[in-house]
């Protein structure tokens, strides 16, 4: 299906939107802590986006038969993506990738970070903040009219340049009046390759980045992605506009 670039009003919601969720990880980063578990910050999202007059993108989130029963996905360590969150306590060390979408007005928006439990490693900080960095990298090459090749091709030299493989089997998506819209935005691929990306664009770019091997697995969930390995994962995810001269992040402040 061809990209179908959003108008100026569709563009207001998803940035009030994505102002909501912007918020809502501020608050968030204050309840990842030692001891603290992921469905209490599960409850506290969906009381967070229910009272602003929106809805929780992810519960009742439907694939194949299986309906994901949570407002928030919270991965833990080895888990790559899509944790469903449980009354296991946090421990010191640990590192969280929270994972969230918002839905107001009929536009959904999209984000994900991965959080720090009370003091971390050298290696498992190095990781985070490479993710993050691979990120900026990606988004520091758009403008109108882009290859989408030349986006996956940054965030993946940035991984691997440090000594990191990048997740294959999931990517990021473009996002709109559906939670998942196309283009498929992978995190690996070719400069010059793949469809053009006009201005008014919107997309969700996440960066699943592997401290081993880039392959994963699936739990008995049906949700939860591990790391083939067990090695860590971390994750970090902004909706994206795409503009005549550059981007605009919608999920944050400023």
């Amino acid at each position: 299906m061809p990209i179908k670039p959003k108008s100026e009003a569709e563009i207001a919601i998803m940035r009030m939107g994505g102002k909501l969720l912007a918020e809502l990880f501020i608050k968030i980063e204050a309840l990842v802590r030692p001891g603290a578990v992921s469905k209490d910050i599960d409850s506290f999202a969906y009381d967070f986006i229910t009272r602003a007059g929106a809805k929780p993108s992810f519960k009742g989130y439907k694939v194949g038969g299986a309906k994901y029963p949570a407002s928030i996905c919270a991965s833990r360590n080895d888990e790559v993506i899509h944790g469903i969150p449980n009354r296991t306590p946090f421990n010191e060390g640990d590192i969280v990738g929270i994972d969230i979408g918002l839905n107001l007005r009929g536009y959904h928006v999209d984000a994900a970070r991965t959080y720090a439990v009370g003091t971390i490693s050298a290696e498992a900080a190095r990781l985070v903040k490479t993710t993050e960095e691979a990120f900026f990298t990606g988004v520091a090459v758009l403008k109108a009219n882009v290859h989408l090749g030349d986006l996956s091709a940054a965030i993946q030299s940035a991984a691997e340049r440090a000594g990191y493989s990048v997740v294959r089997q999931f990517a990021g998506h473009g996002i709109g009046s559906k939670l998942h819209e196309e283009p498929q935005v992978s995190n690996h691929g070719k400069a010059g390759e793949g469809p053009t990306l006009p201005a008014g664009t919107t997309i969700a770019i996440e960066p699943m980045i592997n401290a081993g091997v880039s392959e994963v697995l699936m739990m008995d969930d049906d949700w939860t992605i591990v790391t083939r390995d067990g090695m860590l994962s971390s994750h970090y995810e902004h909706t994206v506009l795409i503009t005549e001269t550059g981007y605009e992040i919608l999920t944050a402040l400023s």
